[in-house]
This record gives C-alpha cells, structure tokens and sequence, in this order.
C-alpha cells in the first residue's frame, strides 16, 4: 500500500495501479509457468486501466458552475460569503472531488464532493466564507474536478470554470467633524442670499404658511409681530467637494528613493502600491464617504488635473470625474480598489523583485502635462467656489507646492494632507502651501487617517488667499 501510495496519482487511482500491478504479476508468472491462461489475463489486466485512462479523457463529464458573492463588492478586513452551484449538463454519472482554487493570501483551497448529500434537481449547493485584508481584484477559481471512470481505474482533473473577480475596496474611516463643516447648513445645504438684507428680521422672514417645517420659525419675528414667522427660503446651491488624489510613483516611493512593493492584486498581476499610497487610498475613501454622507457631490482628480482613476483597472467608468450618492460613493470604492501607482520607475535589484520592476517599466505613462499646472487649474477653475478642495499627497517638492499653492482660491476651504515616511522633511512645502490659503499638515503612514483629518481643527489661523486674480502654473519648471 505504501509503494501505492507513491505512485503518480493524476493518471490511475489505486485500484488502477493495483489492476496494472497484477498484469505485471501475472505477465511474469506466464512467462516462467508457460500458462496461456495466465498471459491473457496479463493482458486484460493491462487493457481495462489502459482503455479507461483513453476513454474518460475522450469522454469528458460537462459541468456549469454559478458562483455569487455576497455581499459584492466587499470591504477589506469584512467577510464575503461565497456561494458556489454546481450542475452536471451532460448524460455522464458518477462521482467526483471538486477545489476551488483561491489565491495563496486566502489560505487552503476549499474541497467537496460532487454531488453534495443535499443535491436536488442535478445541482448541489455550496458556501464558503473568504477575507481579505488588502484591497485588490482577486480570482475566485476556477472550480478543478477531479472525476474517475465508472470502474474506477482511472482519474482525471481538469478546470471546469473560469472563475470569476473579487473586488475588495478599501474601508472607510470615521472622520471627526472639522472646520470644514462650517461651509454648510443644518439640512445639507449650502445658502446662497441672493438680495440684500439689512435687517434678517425684516427682509428675511415671512408669514408662516402651512407645511412649513417648524425648523424655519424665527421666534425673534414671531414674537415682535405677534404671528408665527418662518425665515424667508434661500436659494440653495448642493456644494460640491473637489478631491485631488496623487497617485504618481515618485511620490510614493519612500523617502530615501526606495522602490514601493508589489502587492499581488490576482494571479499572474502585481499591483505597484506602498504603505504611504495605501494610506493615501484609504484617506481619499475615507475623506469621500465623510464627504458624501453630508450630501455632497465629489470630483476627483489626479496631480494633473485628469480623472483620478483614468488608470485604474477596477473602474466601472475610468473617465468618470463626477460622483453623487450611495452609487457614486460605491464606485468610488470599486475604483479605488485596484488603483496603484503610475509614472515611469526604474528596475531595481532584490530577491523576488526585479521581474515585477522590469515588467511595468514606464510604459508612457507620465505622458501629458506636468502636476499642478494649467490643466489641473483649469477644471478647479471650472467650479470654483462651489466647495472645498481637498489634496491627498506623497513627496511633493517646494516648487510643486509652490505650483499647487494657488489652487486654494478656487475652494471655499482648502485642505492637504501629505503622508511620508519623514513628514518633518516638508516643512518647506507646507509652508508654501499655507501660505497659499491651504490648510496643510504633513503626516507618517504610522498616523490614523482620523488623526490627521483632526489636524485641521488645530492649525494655527492659516493667511487668507490674495484677493487678486489666483496665478495659473505659478512655480512649475518648463
């Protein structure tokens, strides 16, 4: 049994080399005894496993596999349950082992039996539960069968599905409220007076009509002309927020120049990222989800002025800029859940690296204008005062930061966050951002993302942006 065991099991099952061992047996003992009987049970004994080994790869077993995840997309460190249906299509019978074949980071395949006790109508049922605690694009199987002949002589394996993506997004943080709050009303809104009014008792309060919520009393007026007075409705305008999401490798690329790392994001595919830019990512779906909650529209950006995930291959619509609603938070999740790194890098040496390294070499894709320029101006030109900007950096230079000073201008509050491994390095670029009007902290990736978003309620008063016209590319080198 031992010897069986140590035997190729892709080809036979231990009856089938148990069978082509008696052939040898008994081929042997007719060669020595001179028995015809002997030799022709040899070779049936070497026929049967032979013409079963042909047979169940000629006439392959049919199967369809219907697998669902729930919930899907799913967010990082939450479970999702995998549902798998499993049904035979064609006139084959007998048993089989089936495996799910899972990325390494999900640990041990999941194996069953086929069909399961609970089968009904040729389909049987199964589920399992994944977790991932990195975002990414995974493929879930396909499912591999392994099934044997009727005798039960021979086996054969083979992937009877495709299998199908994961998508796992990164989870938001819950923010603390902060001064940017201050640019909005009670009920979502932000007011926008649109006559003079120098009396609010007089001009902007009216007779109290039925339907109107009792929020908009004004007991001041109530009290001073003896009837119920509500404020006079505002024109209201819904804010928008504009987020700007550097993605760029040199600015992410550590401190001391290292290359990031590449984090497997499916099978055969390294997603280029790094524990700053994973700080960053989780930032930006953070700072969306606090956003978005108080009912503001989104845009967001990339260094150059360009949609952020243009280049992300997790994007239901990779040129989309516009995000509004529970749908437009969901697919800024999905679009951040592949998104890596981009601009040229070079090779770098180091075990289990440089192939990855040399594989995404360039590629053209720091093609277009520089960070921080004209373009990028042009589209926070194109709504400005409507909301408040919001940059989310790695290692930005003092003459980039001289560049995207300007921009604060063109928001009603204007925030940046820049994570590094050494943030006392960026004094200089912070303080020309501040200097500009934003509101800039510099932060480890060691700090919480709510940590850092609280920064801002304990900056020191920051210079008020130059009332003249904002200067367009200010600072960038040509």
């Amino acid at each position: 049994m031992a010897l069986l065991d140590r035997l190729p099991r892709h080809l036979f099952t231990q009856r089938g080399w148990g069978m082509l061992a008696a052939g040898a047996a008994a081929l042997a003992a007719a060669q020595v005894m001179g028995r015809r009987d002997l030799l022709s049970l040899a070779v049936l004994l070497f026929v049967l496993p032979l013409v079963s080994l042909a047979g169940i790869r000629l006439v392959k077993p049919r199967f369809q596999v219907y697998r669902e995840f729930n919930p899907s997309p799913v967010e990082t460190s939450s479970p999702t349950t995998v549902r798998l249906a499993v049904a035979r299509t064609g006139s084959a019978s007998g048993r089989a082992t089936m495996e799910e074949r899972l990325p390494a980071r999900f640990g041990e395949s999941p194996a069953f039996r086929f069909p399961s006790r609970s089968a009904t109508g040729g389909t049987s049922r199964y589920e399992y539960h994944l977790r991932s605690a990195q975002r990414g694009q995974f493929l879930i199987g396909p499912v591999t069968a392994e099934f044997t002949d009727p005798f039960g002589l021979s086996l054969h394996r083979q992937a009877i599905d495709d299998g199908d993506t994961l998508t796992v997004t990164p989870a938001a943080v819950v923010l603390p409220l902060t001064g940017l709050a201050g640019a909005r009303g009670n009920d979502g809104v932000t007011a926008t007076r649109i006559r003079a009014n120098p009396s609010d008792d007089d001009v902007m309060t009216r007779e109290y009509r039925h339907g109107d919520p009792m929020r908009r009393v004004h007991w001041a007026a109530t009290a001073r002309h003896g009837e119920l007075m509500v404020r006079q409705e505002e024109s209201v305008t819904t804010p928008e927020a504009t987020i700007i999401l550097d993605h760029r490798f040199g600015a992410f690329s550590g401190s001391s120049g290292a290359a990031p790392a590449g984090n497997a994001a499916q099978d055969g595919h390294t997603m280029i990222s790094s524990d700053t830019f994973e700080w960053a990512v989780v930032a930006a779906m953070s700072i969306s989800a606090h956003l978005s909650e108080r009912n503001y529209a989104l845009r967001l950006l990339d260094a150059r002025g360009e949609p952020a995930f243009l280049r992300s291959p997790s994007a239901p619509e990779p040129e989309l800029e516009e995000y509004t609603g529970a749908s437009g938070l969901q697919s800024i999740a999905e679009s951040l859940a592949a998104i890596q790194l981009t601009g040229p890098h070079h090779l770098h040496g180091g075990a289990g690296r440089g192939d990855f390294f040399g594989a995404r070499e360039s590629h053209g894709q720091e093609a277009g204008p520089p960070p921080f320029d004209d373009n990028l101006m042009d589209k926070l030109s194109a709504h400005r005062m409507r909301g408040p900007v919001i940059a989310v950096l790695g290692r930005i230079s003092a003459l980039e930061a001289l560049s995207l000073a300007p921009a604060a201008g063109y928001g009603t509050n204007a925030f940046a966050i820049l994570v590094a491994e050494r943030p006392a390095e960026f004094e200089d670029a912070l303080e020309k951002l501040r200097q500009g009007g934003w509101r800039a902290a510099a932060v480890a990736p060691s700090v919480s993302v709510a940590a850092a978003w609280n920064q801002f309620d304990q900056d020191p008063a920051v210079p008020e942006p130059p009332a003249a016209e904002v200067r367009r590319g200010a600072g960038v080198a040509r």
